[in-house]
């Protein structure tokens, strides 16, 4: 899914479940360069559009 068609609180919820994977352990799919923090670390993924997760939205 192309990150600029979320909803800021649709970001948010994917960069706190991306940011607990990453805490727990789940291999990041970006080059750290440094980065420590797992919220970064998963913004950096968002920034990249490669976050492994999507946001199904229900049609009305």
């Amino acid at each position: 899914m192309d990150n600029k068609n979320l909803t800021r609180f649709e970001r948010a919820r994917l960069l706190g479940a991306r940011a607990i994977q990453i805490s727990m352990g789940a291999k990041p799919l970006i080059e750290l360069n440094g980065l420590i923090d797992p919220i970064d670390i998963a913004y950096a993924e968002l920034k990249a559009n490669i976050l492994p997760l999507d946001v199904i939205k229900d049609e009305e």
